[in-house]
């Protein structure tokens, strides 16, 4: 099994392919990386940081694996910083993506209702067009209400967003909905299964923002599908561990800025994930 994972490097501040690397990796599969940009840090909350666009360099990579015979098995895309690279993963994806492999496109653009300061309405909709070529997506909710032409609200028909993303790609993940469960608030999962029904699954929500935390979800998400499982297990275990490592950050105290503390939970989510392997 061998995966792809297309994103920036940003140095510091846990995100990213400092994120997909070491979780798909630990999960049993190998995984390669295909850098957008590098970064000294993520843009939140950090000033001053530097930045280099890598996009010169993608053809050359995408030329020598080529050379090579690679192909994947799934490939994830996550932050591209310009429309030209949209372009470029939709190449990735027709020139190394395995017949029947799996296409997941995380469509990083903005979070808390707004695009990030580098996207406009242009890029929104060329980055309809890349999930129009995945089988799953992974937007938050900010980005899935971009997608589908929604006016941001914390408290949305879920179930009827999830319905519209359906139309970009069969098998959307929504995450960040906010729900009030008899325990109390939760953070929700909206997802589609391979059978195309709507499901959700809730995790305790954590007070705070915490950088990084759509990374882990995705990541986690990837190592468990490469690992055979089926959509909702593989939602469970991404949710539980990512809601495992921001309980874990703010036990520490560490700046949200420097992201999530996932390293201390990574033995549990291998653990679980293995049972589940095993399980069937």
């Amino acid at each position: 099994m061998r995966v792809l994972a297309i994103n920036d490097i940003s140095c510091v501040g846990k995100c990213s392919l400092t994120v997909s690397l070491p979780i798909i990796s630990a999960s049993g599969v190998t995984c390669d990386i295909l850098p957008t940009a590098i970064l000294s840090t993520h843009t939140g909350g950090f000033t001053g940081y530097t930045f280099r666009d890598l996009s010169e360099d993608i053809p050359a990579i995408i030329a020598h694996w080529k050379s090579l015979g690679l192909k994947y098995d799934i490939i994830i895309s996550g932050y591209l910083g310009s429309i030209s690279q949209i372009e470029m993963v939709k190449t990735v994806r027709r020139e190394l993506l395995k017949e029947n492999g799996l296409m997941i496109v995380d469509p990083v653009m903005g979070d808390n209702g707004k695009l990030y300061v580098h996207f406009d309405q242009a890029f929104v909709e060329q980055m309809k067009g890349l999930c129009r070529e995945a089988d799953v997506i992974v937007p938050n909710l900010t980005e899935a209400c971009a997608l589908t032409d929604t006016p941001y609200a914390e408290n949305l028909d879920y179930a009827a967003l999830l319905a519209k993303l359906g139309s970009l790609c069969p098998r959307p993940s929504v995450t960040g909905c906010d729900e009030t469960g008899a325990s109390g608030t939760l953070c929700t999962v909206y997802y589609t299964d391979e059978a195309g029904k709507v499901k959700k699954y809730a995790t305790e929500k954590v007070e705070g923002a915490f950088h990084g935390a759509g990374d882990v979800y995705a990541s986690a998400l990837v190592g468990a599908l490469a690992r055979g499982t089926d959509t909702d297990t593989a939602v469970c275990l991404a949710a539980d561990f990512t809601t495992a490592s921001i309980k874990q950050t703010k036990a520490d105290g560490t700046e949200a800025r420097y992201g999530l503390n996932s390293e201390s939970c990574m033995l549990g989510f291998l653990e679980k994930l293995d049972a589940a392997v095993k399980r069937g």
